[in-house]
Formats: structure tokens, sequence, C-alpha cells
């Protein structure tokens, strides 16, 4: 919802004749903000529609960029480029997932603003066009820039908004929307993975990407149909970044601990098809294991949104982030594709909890009318972990020639953040106990 200037000016005997014109504005703006935050429908076709949206959103976003990525670390590794290195090769899939959250600074603040419809509409061409692209590349260099850097970037603009949308939305119900709109990326983790499986050994590689492509189009059109903000737009002081945020220690510590569990996290999903052919897994059957680790991953993104409107965010994502810990320990010692199958499926679970309920906890550290800003800028300072995390996990791979030193490192660097977790729940509560 736009409002015109009128709209933002309050009745003249509110204001101080030696008020400036921007700070009359500004005072109007959140007095017409405060009426309509008091107002979230919680549920409704409209609010419904928003989060269908999203989901289809991250679908394309989230669910390619990230959950998708291990398909194509395995069959750029044998196929499309042979000749680069393991960590050459992740470098594409973490610059890839880091650029994508790196705009969220700036896409959070202009979402409070207002710049909402247009840069998504613009951002979702430029994913679809580039996606296209990318059955065209040839060469590593074409490939990290098309499919590392620009859908990387593309992606990013929209994603941030859709997840802050959300609180437009709902509050009471949060928890169990935010789970629905992370079911998106399960979904994409899914449906891409398998899709690539069953179509390069028919139609190849470009025409496969090609299908993405459609696949892409087809859904951010729809997207971009039916996401709306709710409350009107507001200049919150402060400009780019809210320093002031960091004042409060449970958000900065959150920050640090989104850095340490993005360094580890993804390890385990992008080299599961590269392990499994290692102990014998044929590469027919490997491909199916991101998918059946996406799709376990989605009951866990709507158990967790579920569970966290009854007992907080926080005390659902520190067990089931610790089990993603233990399980990244254990995944090297699978030997077999049925034991294989179960660390996809009880990953999938555990981690798609840490990634459903991401954003939560520094939504509810602060206003509503600074969330994109807020959660912008922790997404931000978390990707600069999934930037250097599967690369160091591929170096150490080709330095060891195995899985066990790359389980290890991520595994630790997992369970570090959980017990920041812990010291975050503290201080947000002030006590060891109670809804978090």
């Amino acid at each position: 919802m736009m409002l015109d200037e009128k709209t933002l000016d309050s009745p003249p005997d509110t204001f101080r004749d030696d008020q400036k014109l921007h700070e009359r504005r500004f005072k109007g703006s959140t007095v017409n903000y405060a009426k309509y935050a008091g107002e979230t429908p919680d549920g409704g076709l409209k609010a419904w529609s928003v989060i269908m949206a999203s989901m289809l959103t991250t679908m394309c976003t989230l669910g390619y960029v990230n959950s998708t990525w291990g398909i194509f670390q395995d069959y750029y590794e044998r196929v499309l480029l042979p000749n680069e290195s393991p960590s050459a090769i992740a470098w594409i899939g973490s610059v890839q997932i880091t650029i994508m959250f790196l705009p969220g600074l700036l896409t959070g603040r202009l979402f409070d603003l207002g710049h909402f419809k247009i840069p998504c509409f613009i951002a979702s061409c430029g994913l679809v066009v580039c996606t296209f692209l990318t059955a065209e590349c040839k060469q590593y260099w074409q490939f990290f820039l098309v499919q590392g850097l620009f859908t990387g970037l593309f992606s990013g603009i929209i994603y941030i908004p859709a997840l802050s949308v959300v609180s437009h939305w709902f509050s009471k119900n949060k928890g169990r929307a935010l789970g629905i709109v992370s079911i998106g990326s399960s979904l994409g983790g899914v449906l891409f993975p398998i899709a690539g499986q069953n179509l390069i050994p028919l139609v190849g590689f470009k025409w496969t990407i090609r299908t993405f492509g459609l696949m892409m189009l087809i859904a951010l059109g729809i997207a971009n149909l039916t996401i709306d903000r709710r409350l009107p737009p507001v200049n919150v002081q402060g400009g780019l970044l809210n320093l002031a945020a960091f004042r409060n220690p449970a958000y900065s510590i959150y920050c640090i601990s989104g850095v340490a569990c993005s360094l580890g996290l993804y390890t385990a999903l992008t080299y599961l098809p590269v392990s499994a052919n290692a102990v014998g897994v044929s590469s027919n059957f490997s491909f199916y294991l991101v998918a059946i680790a996406n799709a376990a991953s989605g009951f866990g993104r709507l158990s967790a949104g579920l569970l966290a409107d009854h007992i907080g965010p926080l005390n659902v994502m520190m067990p089931f982030t610790a089990l993603a810990g233990i399980l990244t320990f254990a995944w090297p010692y699978a030997s077999n594709q049925g034991e294989l199958i179960a660390i996809s499926l009880t990953y999938g679970f555990a981690s798609g909890t840490y990634v459903s309920l991401v954003v939560a906890p520094p939504m509810a550290m602060g206003n509503v009318d600074d969330v994109g800003r807020r959660v912008g800028m922790y997404v931000t300072i978390a990707a600069l972990g999934t930037l250097a995390g599967t690369p160091i996990s591929g170096a150490i791979n080709a330095r060891t020639g195995g899985f066990k030193d790359p389980g290890f490192y991520a595994g630790g660097i997992v369970m570090f953040s959980v017990l920041l977790l812990f010291v975050v729940r503290y201080l947000h509560l002030g006590q060891l106990y109670g809804k978090c």
C-alpha cells in the first residue's frame, strides 16, 4: 500500500512551526504505520495468496541456487569441467549463494521504503534470462559469471523482500507462514534435481537448463502477480544501516551464529552426490540424494513453523541444528546406499528447521517498521560464512582425498553456532527457560 504526500502529512496542529518538512512526513508516516500495523489479518485470501507467491519465489531462488547446487557440483566435476578442482567448482556455488544474500542490506532497506514490486519484477526477468544463458556456458569463467554472480544477484533482490513481507500479513501465525514459505526452497530442491536427473540423459544438459528456465518463468510470473505489501512505507531514521540494532547483544551474537552455521551447514548437502559416487553408489542414483534431503527438509520446515508458534523459534532451532551438526560428523562414514538415504532424510529434516526459522529471531528483535533492514543486515552478514564454507570443505577434501575431515570441520562449526544460539536465547529472555 502506497501513501501519497497528503496522506503522509498529519493535521497541522500536531506539528511545531519549526519542524522541517521531512520531519513532518516522518512523524505522519509513523502515525499511519502504527494504525495499520495493529490490524494484522493473520489469514484470509489475500494474505495466503502472498504466502503462495513468497513460496514460489523461494522455490526459484533458494530452492534453485542452494538446494540444487549438489547436482551441478557433481555434473561439472564429471562432465563439463573435469579439469577444474572440486574447490574451484564449489566457488561457483558458494559465490552464487553468497551474492544471493549480500543484497539483503540494500533490498531490505528498499522494502521498508516501499520499493518492492518493480525491483522484484526486474530481478525475476534477470533470473530467468540467466538460467537460459547457463545452458550456453562452456568455460569455467562463463559459469562463474552467469551462474555464480548474476543468478545469485537477481535471486537476492527477490529473496529478502519475499521473506520480509510475511511480517506484514502474519503475527500470531508467523511461524506457520514462514514454514510454508520456506517449503518453496524444498520444493525447488526436489523438482529441479529430479527433473535434471531424468532430462539430462534424454535431452542433454542444455535443454534441461532451458526447462528449468521455463519452470521459473511460470512460477515467478504467478508470484509477481500476487505478491504485495500491506503496510505503508516508512522512512525509518538511520539510512541504509541500523547500527542501533547491534546495541542489542542478542542480535549481535545471533549474527555471529549465522556466519558460523553458514560455514558448515551446506557442506553435506553440496557433497552428498560426490561422496556417494566415491563409495560405489551409481551416479544415476546419487542425484536423488539431494532430492531426498530436500523432500525431508520440506517436512522439517513446516513442522518447525508449527512448533515455533507454540514454543518459540529458538527453542525449535537449537536441538535440530545440533542434530544437523551431528549428522555432518556421521555423513562421511556412510558406506552404502541405504546409509546415505538415512543420512539424507534425517539431515534434510534437521537442517530444514534452521532454514525455515532463521529470519524469525531478527524479526522479533525490533519493530515491524524496520523489519526489512534488520533482516537484510543479518542475512548479509551471514552470507560471509556461506561464501567460504563449501570451498573450504572442497579444499580440505582435495588435500586429504576423503570427506571425513570436511565432515569434522563442518560439523564442528555448526555445533559452535548452536552454542551461540543458547547464548542468544539467554540474552533475549534474561533466563534459561521460557518461550523464545
